[in-house]
């Protein structure tokens, strides 16, 4: 574990949180410049989409959690309140893409019956900071009495919970949804934006729109697979986890970190490890916990201090002499260089881990589950180095190589490179 987080960790230790009853979170405007308040205060948020490390979020200057739904509400508003965060309590609202069907009044009825259960029970935890109703319930959709359905349990909501504001996410930011949810469902108070590439224009996409409330960026985070460049053989390609970083950077700070009119907040995707397309492209942990150069930019970006041991950076990863957008066809059963140049900012030894796995065939939409794929063993020498060789596969087929080079401080860069086994 690292000093930086062992520190905050004894000062956690020694504190106490003394609320046991809801604290009351309303929405402010002033001179047409929004503002969350919590109990009195200003309350601008530095979210994390995703309930593990919570107690990394603290220490790194955050002050909030997301979530998608109610399923294992309990911990993560247990840990949120022991470590002095709030959460963004996701209410997990049926979605057409997975067949529910909002002509069904009977079915709408159902489920604005078990979501006011899940208000009632989790309304008064001191922990809640707002509520958000469905998550993308945009995507792949046509019928537009979803946000009948919206406007039902936000008005539910008010009626049982006079302390909580209101909000729903939606998968971008365009203006025919915008204009439902003016329409459609005055009781939604904040307005909830996923994005990724196209964060620094978000902005100026809210006022486009016609959205003159509130909003918070609900995700954010490295481009994503469907806005990234693809191989002939239909694979995208994800950028290394020091690309990742810069982006990072550089969005926010070109958007809602100088938007002080409607924003009143983000929450960055993901804290923690998902598989989405790869295992690294979504997460800035990898799957034992390991912090990538993002987490380095959040700690930046909410506290304006940098760790004092960073993460390395990778600055290049070839197979064959080429790298990942190159398009790389390799023969069946031959010996192909790579080479990845990473440099640690502290000095620290470096040691390297590469993976073979076939593309992911288990392709979903909307963040929805997948299944990782098994690796393809004994393709690289034991103990590789930063230069070392592959073996091709002798099976035809899409394939990623992965590195993962750490700095014995619990810091990863990662990188992986698409390529095509063809004996043609």
């Amino acid at each position: 574990m690292k000093s930086r987080l062992l520190l905050s960790l004894l000062a956690l230790a020694t504190a106490t949180y003394a609320q046991t009853g809801p604290v009351k979170v309303e929405v402010k405007q002033t001179d047409g410049r929004y503002e969350l308040l919590r109990g009195g205060k200003p309350y601008f948020i530095n979210g994390a989409g995703g309930g593990q490390f919570p107690e990394r979020i603290k220490a790194y200057g955050g002050n909030s959690i997301r979530t998608w739904g109610t399923g294992g509400a309990d911990k993560v508003l247990a840990e949120a309140n022991k470590n002095d965060l709030t959460v963004m309590l996701g209410l997990d609202v049926a979605r057409e893409r997975h067949g529910f069907d909002y002509n069904n009044p009977e079915a709408v009825a159902a489920q604005l019956q078990k979501l006011r259960a899940d208000v009632l029970k989790y309304k008064d935890n001191p922990a809640v900071l707002f509520w958000g109703i469905g998550n993308e319930l945009n995507l792949e959709y046509t019928n537009p009495k979803v946000w009948d359905a919206v406007q039902q349990i936000a008005q539910m909501i008010h009626e049982v919970d006079p302390n909580h504001p209101t909000s729903t996410v939606l998968a971008g930011c365009s203006k025919k949804e915008v204009d439902y949810i003016k329409a459609k469902c005055p009781a939604v108070d904040i307005l909830s934006i996923n994005t990724y590439a196209g964060l620094a224009a978000i902005p100026q996409q809210v006022r486009t729109t016609g959205w003159t409330g509130p909003y918070v960026v609900a995700e954010w985070g490295p481009t994503g697979h469907w806005e990234s460049p693809v191989t002939p053989w239909k694979a995208s390609v994800e950028e290394t986890s020091s690309q990742k970083a810069a982006v990072y950077q550089s969005r926010y700070e070109a958007s809602v970190a100088k938007d002080k009119t409607q924003c009143l907040g983000t929450y960055v995707f993901l804290w923690g490890q998902k598989q989405e397309r790869t295992p690294t492209w979504y997460g800035i942990f990898t799957e034992d916990g390991k912090e990538s150069e993002v987490v380095d930019v959040m700690q930046y970006l909410w506290s304006g201090q940098w760790p004092k041991n960073r993460a390395p950076h990778l600055t290049s990863f070839r197979l064959n002499g080429k790298q990942a957008t190159d398009s790389v066809y390799l023969q069946p059963g031959r010996a192909y260089p790579v080479q990845a140049t990473v440099s640690d900012p502290d000095k620290d030894q470096l040691t390297y881990r590469y993976e073979l796995l076939p593309e992911s065939t288990d392709l979903k939409s909307g963040g929805d589950r997948e299944s990782r794929p098994t690796a393809v063993p004994g393709m690289l020498p034991a103990n590789a180095k930063a230069q070392t060789t592959l073996t091709a596969p002798r099976r035809e087929g899409a394939y990623r190589l992965f590195i993962y080079a750490t700095d014995g401080h619990d810091n990863v860069a990662t990188a992986n490179i698409p390529f095509y086994v063809s004996g043609k």
